[in-house]
């Protein structure tokens, strides 16, 4: 709860002192607008430079913000965030309680719209009139809000000319909007589909149907201009969809003239944010509106040639073919679907695909087929999922030596950790890991030696071995002692080594405690505070260890000689004094 989390600590440990003492002054010449809380969260907006959108909100119960001003766009819990804050606070600060004896509570607080509400409710009808056009003078999307009501009221042509020109004022850019912008322009767009969906009534339904398509397509045309990464704009399209799909059941508009329409949108829409195809549109489309929009993608399909090579992304060629496969699944073909997506044979992925489909349909001996024919026009690297295929196939037809073939040259082409598992599934499923197993670790380590002996021009000397692979091998296996060697054959994935001494802390401290030593210094010396923070979480762990042996003086010593080892690098050194703090030596077993 935002209650617990804002105090005037917590905002200036948050912002820091100059950040601090910067948001007291704009919350003390009132440069805070009208807090609104929603929930866990409080919006206000702050007058500096420009006017600024800040969010204060609690986060997995430590409270957070946000401004659209460039500091904390930096990542910076800015000024602006503390002034709001503060409002908050001035707000929330409970009257004085007289001395009773008893333990003080807060006073709760009032209800602001309630208040509000009573005070309207007792007003007369004029005066709530006057108060709305004050209002609405000074607020563009409320102005707008009570524009489009009024001209649905007056019906006739002015009320579509007056939703277009307000979806057309909305939606309109001047220039790129950056993500500190996105949520003005969004939330103008927004407050327009709010009032579209009151259009949602039978008697404006058809009217909806078209306001909608106008707008899905200017935002989407827009969007070629907006950062929307956090997508709230592609939210309202989301909705804008959902509002046409209901307006089109509800209104039954020509079929034929509909299907046109939306097979127009499928395809040439730059983000297709939400669906336009036949399926989803299949009960205003009824039959005749599923007959055109076939019609129309079946044409458009014969323009598109077969390939077998990639050349690179086409947008058209895709839309065609999502609606032409979207058809076919539909109609339960799986003949058809298989001719569509047989068009495209430019990776061993798409006969895949293929073969997937026929297995889902019980035709194995096809889909076998078709994986083969992949495996064939692509030998040089192939997709891994289509050689699993095949792999699963052959086991399940006794084809065991093909099965284990391919599962070596999975291994043998990227040695992992994720094919040797592979290696080890089929291996035993046939019953003969133990040798596959001495095999595969054989090759692995002649593999590690001709790589560490190989010189090239970039490489001109020998390098150390790297038995990353063989650690997590062992650490998967729950060798330890294999782990352990491995991790002293050569250099290792830190991950690994921290994993392996995490595993020998309960029998092994002492080799847990001499792992966490070696990788602690490479973590420091990558001088960032993510990085010192790991840093001290191992030294913590390394102290609890040596505690439970009773080493406090070599503790002690390996805290000393960090210090001295690493002093010029203040943030971490301010990190480790807080591990000498927090150790209550006088505590620990001797």
């Amino acid at each position: 709860m935002l209650a617990t989390l804002i105090n005037r600590n917590a905002l200036e440990a948050l912002a820091g002192g100059t950040a601090f003492q910067r948001g007291e002054e704009y919350f003390a010449v009132g440069a805070v607008g009208r807090l609104r809380a929603q929930e866990d969260k409080v919006f206000a907006k702050v007058e500096g430079t420009e006017t600024y959108q800040v969010e204060l909100w609690d986060e997995d119960g430590e409270l957070a913000g946000d401004c659209t001003c460039p500091r904390a766009g930096d990542g910076y819990f800015c000024k602006h965030c503390v002034a709001v804050g503060l409002a908050w606070l001035s707000e929330h600060d409970s009257a004085p309680v007289q001395s009773t004896g008893r333990k003080p509570t807060k006073a709760k607080r009032r209800d602001p719209w309630k208040d509000i509400r009573q005070f309207l409710e007792t007003q007369p009808t004029e005066s709530l009139v006057e108060i709305l056009l004050d209002v609405a003078q000074r607020d563009d999307r409320l102005f707008q809000s009570l524009l489009l009501k009024a001209e649905r009221t007056h019906g006739g042509g002015n009320a579509e000319k007056a939703f277009r020109r307000a979806i057309d004022d909305a939606v309109q850019i001047r220039g790129f909007i950056d993500w500190r912008e996105v949520g003005t322009y969004a939330g103008n767009i927004d407050q327009v589909a709010d009032s579209l969906s009151e259009l949602l009534q039978p008697d404006s339904a058809a009217m909806l149907v078209g306001l909608a398509e106008h707008a899905i397509e200017k935002v989407e045309n827009a969007m070629e201009q907006v950062d929307d990464s956090n997508g709230e704009i592609g939210g309202i399209v989301c909705r804008l969809g959902e509002l046409h799909l209901k307006a089109c059941t509800l209104a039954k508009p020509d079929p034929v003239a509909l299907a046109e329409r939306l097979f127009r949108f499928e395809t040439t829409l730059p983000f297709s944010l939400c669906s336009f195809d036949a399926a989803t549109y299949r009960t205003p489309l009824g039959k005749k509106g599923l007959q055109r929009y076939r019609e129309l993608a079946e044409a458009e399909w014969l323009k598109i040639k077969p390939r077998a090579d990639d050349k690179g992304y086409d947008a058209h060629r895709s839309a065609i073919t999502r609606i032409m496969e979207r058809l076919a699944e539909a109609s339960g073909d799986i003949n058809e679907l298989v001719a569509i997506k047989a068009k495209d044979l430019s990776s061993s992925y798409r006969y895949l695909g293929i073969a997937e489909i026929l297995a889902k349909a019980k035709r194995h001996d096809e889909a076998l087929g078709w994986a083969e024919r992949g495996l064939k026009a692509f030998p040089d690297r192939p997709h891994d999922g289509l050689r699993d295929f095949l792999v699963a196939t052959y086991l399940k037809r006794k084809r065991n030596d093909e099965a284990l073939q391919l599962t070596w040259i999975q291994f043998e082409e990227r040695p992992g950790l994720e094919p040797y598992k592979k290696l080890y599934e089929v291996a035993g499923k046939l019953g003969i890991w133990p040798g596959q197993r001495e095999r595969a670790l054989t090759w692995l380590d002649q593999t590690i030696t001709k790589e560490v002996t190989s010189t090239s021009r970039w490489k001109p000397k020998p390098s150390t071995p790297n038995y990353s692979l063989r650690l997590s091998i062992a650490l998967w296996e729950k060798d330890l002692d294999a782990a352990w060697t491995a991790a002293h054959q050569g250099i290792c994935d830190r991950s690994l080594l921290i994993a392996l001494a995490g595993k020998l802390e309960k029998d092994r401290a002492d080799d847990a405690i001499s792992l966490y030593r070696r990788v602690i210094p490479a973590i420091v010396d990558e001088t960032k505070n993510s990085a010192y923070e790991e840093g001290v979480r191992l030294i913590r762990r390394i102290g609890d260890l040596m505690k439970a042996q009773k080493k406090l003086s070599q503790y002690g010593d390996y805290l000393a000689e960090l210090r001295l080892q690493f002093k010029p690098k203040r943030n971490f050194i301010k990190l480790l004094d807080d591990v000498v703090r927090s150790m209550t030596f006088a505590k620990w077993p001797l």
